[in-house]
């Protein structure tokens, strides 16, 4: 009788279990229990069929002829294809605006770059105002062109000043070793000379108008009477367009005759009367 009773309530206990778990499972899957914030949230949020936008297959709007993007307008470079020189006429950086050649005598009867380098930085200058310096066979050779510190840099000039400073801001300063109030220059200074200026000319395209004296600049007596800038102007185009030997146009023009001063304007040259 005691082992029945035990069995029977260990079924009783087994049965009131299954109750309670069906009990519970009902109730997780009744329809009627409140949803949670999240579950209401992701509801809400999922799309339906009919939200979806309908496919496109026009593909994307094409502008024919779209207008080209603006290029900045960069400054003129130098012409260098058009002219040939010694490297160490080149210089290590972009071409400044030249617009004048300026040609000098020393005014002494010798010198050198190293000279006028000394010379000038005891003026309080920032050393040789020149661009190249050509000799006259005394401290450098006869007719050899010294390349100063300021054209591989292209520093402006401290040659021509002016009240508004512009020979020496865009004008090449070229001195010529002598003093050409009391000789005449070398054919070999001139040939170098005639050299230069028309490589000068051509390559920073400067006209023959614009290949000056220092007496054009300001009132100066130099680059002497014995120093034709006209002639130096034939010599330098017919050098540059290969009209004639360079040799036979630069004895020509050292061989010119004398400038007077005050007949300048009658051989070609302007004389611009500017303030010193």
């Amino acid at each position: 009788m005691a082992t029945t009773l035990k069995t029977l309530r260990w079924g009783d206990l087994a049965v009131g279990i299954m109750i309670f778990v069906l009990a519970a499972l009902t109730g997780c899957a009744n329809p009627k229990t409140a949803s949670s914030p999240t579950s209401t949230i992701a509801t809400a949020s999922a799309p339906t069929f009919n939200q979806i936008p309908a496919p496109s297959f026009d593909g994307p709007n094409i502008i024919a002829n779209a207008p080209a993007a603006a290029t900045p307008s960069a400054k003129p470079q130098a012409n260098v294809a058009s002219a040939s020189g010694p490297a160490a006429w080149k210089p290590r950086v972009p071409a400044r605006d030249w617009k004048w050649i300026v040609i000098h005598h020393s005014a002494t009867p010798s010198g050198s770059m190293a000279f006028f380098d000394k010379e000038h930085k005891a003026k309080g200058w920032d050393g040789v105002g020149y661009h190249f310096v050509i000799g006259n066979g005394t401290e450098t050779g006869d007719g050899q062109i010294e390349v100063t510190q300021r054209w591989p840099l292209q520093k402006w000039g401290a040659h021509a000043k002016t009240i508004d400073n512009r020979f020496n801001e865009h004008g090449i300063g070229i001195c010529l070793v002598g003093n050409f109030d009391v000789e005449r220059p070398s054919p070999k200074q001139m040939q170098s000379l005639s050299r230069l200026v028309a490589y000068l000319s051509q390559t920073y395209r400067i006209s023959p108008q614009n290949v000056v004296g220092h007496r054009d600049t300001k009132p100066t007596d130099c680059p002497g009477r014995f120093v034709n800038i006209a002639a130096i102007r034939n010599a330098a185009g017919a050098t540059a367009e290969g009209d004639v030997n360079v040799d036979t146009a630069a004895t020509a023009a050292a061989a010119a005759t004398e400038i007077d001063p005050a007949q300048t304007a009658a051989s070609g040259e302007l004389l611009l009367e500017l303030p010193h």
